[in-house]
């Protein structure tokens, strides 16, 4: 069976791995009241932060779900050769969809209902399971299942990531049925040329109008990313070149997410050594240990003021 890690709140328990059990089951400890407002608390608030922690690809994922508007991702269902696909966003926002030939794709750009991300992907992929072919997934209000995408699809690899110009990929030609021929039009028409850097991890630089960032999802603890980048702010190393600057971050699902503004016409192309040579430089940061400077405070005061938290 199944196991997570919780903190013990009494005696009562033997070891600190319970069993799964549906949120409104008695919890394991013997305590009588329901797993939800017991031991899960502490799963469900560690979850919370960082609810696609474990896979590979974290950084990755939190991007595409906050920031890229048209993506794959393939994904390797444990147990099963079905073929699943994670999409950023599906014909009218359903949760998923199961095709023709019983593929099954997930949205990832979806509002939760269970307040995890990653327990509504799970509560998806599960209906589309055992969903008529050819047919979409209802948005569900079920939030007894413990489970995550991650106890349901393989994490350990990196995952492959095709960042698209529209969203083609949603039917094929015996599926485009005129709704979704319209939702595939007002879907283009919002999007914003993106792409993945090759150089780096979680990267992605997109054009919004008549402006260019380039956006980066990293693991590093908030705090420690903070001072490192400040250290390099200070320094003046902060930058990807002539033109460019560090604006702020965002922050989504335990993730941070700086953000540099890059002239016009620049092109992911021209980011991609740029980015490479500032994790050099980052990594030299991160292993910095020594009190930061006046400077360097006022550099990380200033960093702080422009952080923009992500909410679903």
């Amino acid at each position: 069976m199944a196991k997570k890690q919780v903190r013990r709140q009494s005696g009562e328990i033997s070891s600190e791995s319970v069993p799964v059990v549906g949120m409104r089951e008695p919890c394991p400890c013997g305590s009588g009241r329901r797993y939800k407002a017991c031991h899960g608390r502490a799963v469900q608030a560690a979850e919370a932060g960082r609810p696609f922690e474990g896979f590979a690809s974290e950084a990755d994922i939190v991007v595409l779900r906050e920031l890229v508007p048209s993506a794959t991702v393939p994904l390797v269902l444990r147990g099963s050769d079905r073929k699943v696909t994670l999409a950023t966003v599906l014909p009218m926002a359903h949760p998923a969809m199961v095709r023709s030939d019983g593929s099954v794709m997930l949205g990832l750009q979806v509002p939760t209902s269970t307040g995890n991300a990653s327990r509504d992907l799970a509560l998806a992929l599960q209906l589309a399971l055992e969903t008529e072919h050819g047919t979409a997934v209802p948005p569900s209000r079920d939030t007894t299942s413990p489970l995550r995408l991650q106890d349901l699809v393989e994490t350990d690899a990196p995952l492959e990531i095709s960042v698209h110009e529209d969203f083609e990929f949603w039917v094929d030609d015996q599926e485009l049925t005129e709704e979704i021929r319209a939702s595939l039009e007002a879907a283009r028409a919002q999007a914003s040329p993106t792409q993945r850097l090759s150089s780096v991890e979680a990267a992605y630089w997109t054009q919004m109008g008549e402006k260019e960032h380039l956006r980066w999802g990293m693991l590093v603890p908030e705090e420690r990313l903070l001072d490192a980048l400040a250290r390099l702010d200070a320094a003046g190393q902060s930058s990807l070149g002539e033109d460019t600057r560090l604006v702020g971050m965002f922050r989504a699902h335990g993730i941070v997410v700086p953000v540099w503004d890059l002239p016009l016409g620049f092109g992911a192309a021209a980011v991609e050594a740029p980015a490479a040579a500032f994790q050099e430089r980052l990594d030299a940061a991160l292993e910095q240990t020594a009190p930061l400077t006046d400077a360097e405070r006022r550099a990380r005061a200033v960093l702080i003021t422009k952080q923009v938290t992500l909410r679903d």
